[in-house]
């Protein structure tokens, strides 16, 4: 393997370690058993050594050959890893595309495709299916993205940050509504269409908590079954989602070029005398193809009581679901805002979460973007919104909802870039899009604004246009 194909093996996803030359051992005359076979194994895709890669992939293959694909997790582990990763690593090759989230695109839309085109074999696809279903893997990934999150800021910046994000959002949501609507009828959709069908999807909050119950509401008033209704408000939303992807992808890579706009994951400026546990807890911090971090003193006792704290705190936002109706990640998200303005957690376990928020966002995002693909993005629906009038409205919304968020956080003294990715989250797919969208920006620490932008504002959002549709009636 020669140096060149080296150094493109080692810019791949999370990293592909040269532990190897840390270790000195490009010295002449080295042997292939072990130095030559430790530089091997230290080549990664992913997080995956690429002899293990080999071995997974004829693995998978005899599964697959012999019918023995179960559901089960370890299965299920080394296939979603093979595929999420597989897909990522595609996507981290493409020249351009590359900067603007191709892998977190390429993790979730390949997968999609291979199901719709039938080149996913079908009990590999059910097994993918039935696995995702019944462990519900998205809610722990968000549960301890949220909960390291919040643990890692500071409880001022918290503060202000819950209350500022309000803002920018509320705008955003009302100029975006305004140029979808204009754009769409200068097209020649019809107001009335481009606004409940196109532009408002967009905005309801994803599939399950915003596509559904809007068309729910609309076919109880309009008197359309709600079959017809849903799939005319759902390549909006799995268009929208996309937009907000690439463009997303597109801000990391500004931010890049002109860093005084972005607080890379942070919301806004730090005050004097403000302390950034992240940071420290990162030592420099971490960003994908970069160096692995080091949990410093933090016990594995201290990682794994965190890791129950993200769980404990979901379970209680499901209880809450159950009394309240309130959303059980959002209710997590104010469960895990108290525990941090009162204290309720030690130092160590707010380091403790980091910890793991970093080892969920390093292992198991491309997983679950593969996983999603397969299991909770209907091809078709996507393809269906491609049309000249359609694309133009919905990257419109998109880009305006976007736009806006950047000019009046910067008003506001918050990180444009940051804002306005948090703005972008409000025209995604959900849970599932929030977790491509932050991807694709390589800003998952912005989970908890960016569930407010979804639930919350998907919920405004689908209860105001329900009560004019009412009105209008």
């Amino acid at each position: 393997m020669s140096a060149r194909d080296a150094d493109a093996i080692t810019s791949g996803t999370g990293g592909l370690q040269d532990v190897h030359e840390e270790a000195g051992l490009h010295s002449p005359g080295q042997r292939f058993w072990p130095e030559r076979w430790w530089q091997l194994i230290d080549y990664r895709i992913g997080i995956i050594p690429v002899p293990i890669y080999v071995v997974l992939v004829g693995l998978v293959a005899t599964l697959v050959y012999t019918g023995e694909v179960k559901s089960d997790g370890p299965t299920m582990i080394a296939v979603l890893a093979l595929g999420g990763f597989t897909c990522a690593e595609i996507g981290k090759r493409i020249p351009i595309l590359r900067n603007i989230g191709a892998a977190a695109i390429f993790a979730t839309f390949i997968p999609s495709a291979l199901v719709y085109y039938h080149l996913i074999p079908a009990k590999l696809e059910s097994s993918i299916v039935e696995f995702t279903k019944a462990t519900n893997f998205l809610y722990i990934f968000i549960a301890t993205i949220i909960v390291g999150s919040i643990f890692g800021m500071d409880r001022d910046v918290l503060i202000r940050g819950f209350l500022k994000v309000f803002v920018p959002l509320s705008v955003g949501s009302v100029v975006a509504a305004l140029v979808g609507t204009a754009v769409g009828t200068a097209l020649g959709l019809g107001s009335y269409h481009t606004f409940f069908y196109v532009v408002v999807p967009i905005m309801a909050g994803g599939v399950g908590e915003g596509a559904i119950p809007l068309s729910i509401g609309y076919a109880a008033l309009t008197g359309v079954a709600q079959g017809e209704v849903f799939a005319q408000v759902l390549p909006p939303v799995m268009l929208g989602s996309l937009t907000a992807i690439l463009l997303s992808g597109a801000l990391n890579f500004v931010g890049k070029k002109y860093p005084h706009l972005t607080g890379e994951g942070r919301l806004q400026p730090l005050k004097e005398g403000e302390v950034d546990i992240q940071a420290a807890a990162d030592d420099g911090g971490h960003e994908e193809g970069g160096p692995e971090k080091s949990v410093g003193q933090v016990g594995v006792s201290t990682i794994a009581a965190a890791g129950l704290t993200a769980i404990t705190l979901y379970l209680l936002g499901v209880i809450c679901f159950h009394l309240f109706g309130l959303p059980a990640p959002v209710a997590m998200l104010f469960l895990a805002v108290l525990a941090k303005l009162t204290r309720a957690v030690s130092p160590k376990l707010q380091v403790g979460g980091l910890v793991v928020f970093d080892f969920v966002r390093t292992t198991m995002t491309y997983p679950l973007l593969f996983a999603i693909g397969v299991a909770l993005t209907p091809w078709d629906k996507l393809i269906a919104a491609f049309h000249f009038a359609n694309i133009i409205t919905i990257v419109s919304t998109v880009m305006a909802i976007m736009a806006t968020g950047f000019f009046v956080g910067r008003l506001m003294n918050m990180y444009p870039i940051e804002t306005a990715i948090v703005n972008a989250c409000h025209s995604g797919q959900g849970g599932t899009g929030d977790v491509a969208i932050l991807t694709a920006a390589n800003r998952m620490q912005l989970m908890p604004f960016a569930q407010i932008a979804t639930r919350i504002g998907g919920a405004v959002t689908i209860t105001a246009v329900l009560l004019i549709l009412g009105y209008l009636k």
